[in-house]
């Protein structure tokens, strides 16, 4: 299968993705935009939602959660999300990209949510974690990935909620069908992953055990090793570890990573969230190397026993590969950096929406309250919308007051040509003012794919 053949489509209930990232960024502008909305760690007594946000600046909801999608059970922690399919799937007529698998972190169970109508998506199917339990033994669902006939999932706890986890398998009918990996040595923990067919790897990153970081965080736990600093290359084919590194205390907590869209391209980057500081790899001389290539220096805050991190939580690289953006959930700002050299960023812009430093400022009369943390790029690169609820134990540790006023969303303008970052006035999602009571925003994903799920052969 090749993915320069046929021509893009952005309909999600006849095409199945883009041709190649190339014809992505000049799909036509979206006009909704997903994210998952969680009443978990507040007062609000009701189940989380998927919340339909229209992003259309010609729509007269423009900037309003237009519909919800509300799941049938109380207690998930709804957090990360992904697409039956992504273009890896191009060129097959009998795929579609219409269902959204969407996990709930803390109940272990997982929803299927038909987008048919991309306006108004609809409950399609559940899967109970008692059954994935007894066909797996793990728990904590997080990363969702798609292949040609099957999905992935990452799953962060054993049974007991212990390390390391592993990857669920689902087929295309969401049928539980095991487990991916092999073997878990030398994996201790796991969180994200990503990968890239054209050169047999995928790679994995840690955060900890749910018996961990469920209760909230805790510096002792870092001091007792029960966060992770490794990250692991696997071959895909063989589904075993083949390389794995130690970042040690330069690279504690690595959470998300990201393979450059080129699929021949062998760079990424993991964000270290403790440490602060971002990691790139690439593969020279038929081995994996790993070099450390941003730092955001902690600052002295008052309060803090210890100088206070930055805390990247969620980065991305755009469509063309060339900048690379990061949220620091605890200091309020996200940055872009031009990587068109990736061993040497270049810091090209950077905005402050919320955060610990006295920088949070308002948006429409709102002040922002929490940091920004997830964050999803427009295809065309132009728009970078962010949310701001991490987790709910650590959103109610280090921000009390987003339990009852709300997270919110934002978008931020990219110059895409010179660099630059811009908070959007005109743009303000107050999940604060939600017909049910204050709730708290996730993960985002456009109705056709966006730059975070889609992975090309």
């Amino acid at each position: 299968m090749t993915t320069t053949e046929a021509s893009p489509t952005n309909d999600a209930q006849t095409g199945p993705g883009y041709a190649s990232p190339e014809a992505a960024m000049k799909a036509e502008r979206e006009k909704l935009l997903y994210t998952v909305a969680l009443y978990v760690g507040t007062e609000v007594e009701q189940p989380d939602y998927l919340a339909t946000v229209d992003v259309d600046p010609d729509s007269p909801t423009y900037s309003e959660v237009v519909h919800r999608t509300v799941m049938p059970n109380r207690g998930d922690e709804l957090h990360h999300f992904g697409w039956n399919i992504c273009s890896s799937c191009h060129g097959d007529p009998s795929k579609s990209r219409r269902f959204l698998v969407i996990p709930g972190q803390r109940s272990s169970r997982i929803y299927i949510v038909d987008t048919k109508d991309e306006r108004t998506p609809e409950l399609h199917k559940v899967i109970e974690p008692e059954e994935i339990k007894e066909k797996t033994n793990l728990t904590a669902p997080h990363t969702t990935h798609c292949l040609s006939d099957k999905l992935i999932i990452s799953m962060l706890g054993d049974g007991d909620g212990n390390g390391p986890g592993g990857f669920l398998t689902l087929d295309e009918h969401f049928n539980i069908t095991g487990r991916w990996e092999a073997k878990t040595d030398p994996m201790r923990f796991n969180y994200d992953f990503w990968y890239q067919p054209r050169h047999n790897v995928m790679v994995s990153s840690e955060w900890a055990s749910p018996s961990t970081y469920f209760p909230g965080f805790d510096l002792d736990d870092v001091k007792a090793g029960k966060y992770g600093q490794h990250i692991h290359f696997w071959d895909w084919e063989k589904h075993e570890i083949v390389q794995s590194f130690d970042l040690g205390e330069d690279g504690l907590l690595p959470l998300e990573l990201r393979f450059h869209h080129n699929p021949d391209s062998t760079h990424g980057f993991v964000g270290a969230a403790l440490s602060s500081n971002m990691w790139h790899w690439h593969k020279a001389d038929g081995e994996w190397k790993v070099e450390k290539v941003i730092d955001v220096p902690s600052v002295e805050v008052e309060g803090w026993p210890i100088p206070m991190p930055s805390l990247i939580t969620d980065l991305l690289i755009s469509m063309d590969d060339r900048y690379l953006y990061f949220a620091n959930w605890l200091h309020g700002d996200i940055r872009q950096y031009d990587i068109s050299d990736p061993s040497h960023p270049k810091l090209t812009g950077q905005v402050w929406c919320g955060g610990l430093t006295g920088k949070a400022g308002e948006v429409k009369g709102k002040k922002l309250i929490g940091g920004p943390q997830m964050i999803q790029l427009s295809l065309d690169g132009k728009r970078l919308y962010v949310t701001s609820s991490l987790f709910s134990t650590w959103d109610n540790q280090f921000y009390p007051d987003m339990a009852k006023a709300g997270s919110f969303m934002l978008q931020i303008d990219c110059d895409s040509e010179k660099g630059g970052l811009a908070i959007n006035q005109n743009f303000l999602v107050d999940f604060g003012k939600e017909p049910g009571g204050p709730a708290r925003a996730h993960e985002m994903r456009y109705p056709g794919g966006d730059c975070t799920s889609d992975i090309w052969l």
